[in-house]
């Protein structure tokens, strides 16, 4: 038996700089409108990352989570492209792809991709994508120049017995994440084939900065009762936030750049209670109920790393068929002459770090304006839900859950 491993790699720096006092944006076009297709593809990654965050917080409530619904979807797009019958059927159905033919597919991960990052030129959004297969094996070319065109998807063929090549492929991951993940790989197992790699890379600076002057340590209330001290940033600023007196929660979206792309975060009473009933439908009422207005945002300077392999998540949502040693049929990649076909493990390694760097003094006129009330403070300082998006879309870029700092 042979088999597949799939990785993703996303790194996310969230850089409060002074990116944006070089240019005006008003002479800026907005981006062009989204093709029903795109706007599918959309949808289908943030069903597909929504129903991986409850599956990940059904398995382990209590700790952190931290993924990226397009990295993990563009891995798996690349490789369904070598999928056939039952497997592919499994894969299109757990990626929420049902109601998609494979050309529209691959052509809508592409033009959407394209638009994605290119969005605001305020926020740099890389994503690449890489094949790896072992030194003399058949692949077959239409695999290969589908992921090529589709996906960009730079192909190597390696000797998987030489040492060097695991360098060689963690170097690849090193520059694709600019440096912030490094390795992704320790050793190549002998019955490894192929590995399909995806890498996310975002940067992106508040559109108002925090004031570094401002930021104190405060204690940040763990789930699990401790408390750590955190540089907590704080500033008053008008943004789109949401009370939910039903749900109990309040929830701030901090806009980056252009304001294209935000932070979102949402702070509950109990974080478990509100991610047992979190619903892609709920998530897009909450974002449907932001309103502007003048709010106190707190928020932690914090790093967070997160690794896991999502193997049991996958076969839970429905993709057993495709982990399965003698039932996968990857017969799209390679003559099955050489051996059965089947995904190893699909591991997703992140990184997050949100901090004040750069920042300038801002928001020294808003002290002392005479409000005849102080805004609503909502301040990150217990459990709380986070996630990157981008708004022209909906594209849900990564989502998760802060347990313990």
């Amino acid at each position: 038996m042979k088999r597949l491993t799939f990785f993703t790699v996303l790194s996310v720096f969230f850089l409060s700089c002074s990116l944006f006092e070089e240019e005006g944006t008003a002479d800026r076009q907005p981006p062009r409108e989204p093709t029903p297709d795109e706007r599918a593809i959309v949808h289908s990654g943030n069903v597909f990352g929504m129903n991986v965050f409850n599956a990940l917080h059904e398995a382990d409530p209590d700790s952190n989570i931290l993924i990226s619904p397009l990295s993990i979807s563009m891995a798996l797009g690349m490789t369904l492209n070598g999928a056939a019958g039952e497997t592919y059927d499994a894969m299109r159905q757990t990626l929420a792809l049902a109601g998609m033919e494979e050309e529209d597919i691959n052509s809508s991960y592409q033009t959407a991709v394209e638009l994605l990052t290119s969005m605001d030129p305020e926020v740099i959004i890389s994503i690449a994508n890489s094949i790896w297969y072992r030194e003399g094996l058949p692949v077959y070319d239409e695999f290969i120049e589908t992921n090529q065109t589709y996906f960009n998807a730079e192909v190597n063929e390696l000797d998987f017995t030489d040492p060097n090549s695991v360098g060689i492929i963690n170097d690849w991951v090193d520059t694709a994440t600019n440096g912030i993940i490094e390795t992704i790989l320790q050793e190549i197992p002998d019955e490894i084939i192929m590995y399909l790699i995806n890498a996310l890379y975002f940067k992106g600076g508040w559109r108002i900065p925090f004031d570094e002057e401002d930021t104190q340590d405060m204690p940040f209330h763990n789930y699990d009762g401790t408390e750590t001290s955190v540089p907590m940033m704080g500033h008053e600023i008008t943004v789109p936030y949401y009370v939910s007196w039903e749900d109990n929660f309040y929830m701030a979206d901090i806009p980056f750049g252009d304001s294209l792309f935000s932070f979102t975060v949402i702070i509950p009473e109990d974080i478990n209670t509100f991610s047992d009933s979190l619903t892609l439908d709920k998530w897009n009422h909450y974002i449907n109920n932001l309103r502007s207005g003048e709010v106190y945002i707190g928020l932690p300077r914090f790093d967070l790393a997160w690794e896991k392999s999502l193997n049991d998540i996958l076969i839970a949502l429905g993709m057993d068929v495709a982990f399965d040693q003698n039932m996968a049929d990857f017969s799209r990649i390679m003559p099955l002459d050489y051996g059965n076909l089947y995904i190893s493990e699909v591991k997703h390694k992140t990184y997050l770090t949100v901090d004040e760097e750069g920042a300038v003094a801002a928001a020294v006129t808003s002290v002392g304006v005479g409000l005849t009330s102080a805004p609503p403070s909502i301040i990150a300082d217990r459990p709380f839900v986070l996630a990157i998006r981008e708004n022209h879309i909906g594209t849900i870029i990564f989502i998760g859950k802060v347990m313990k700092l």
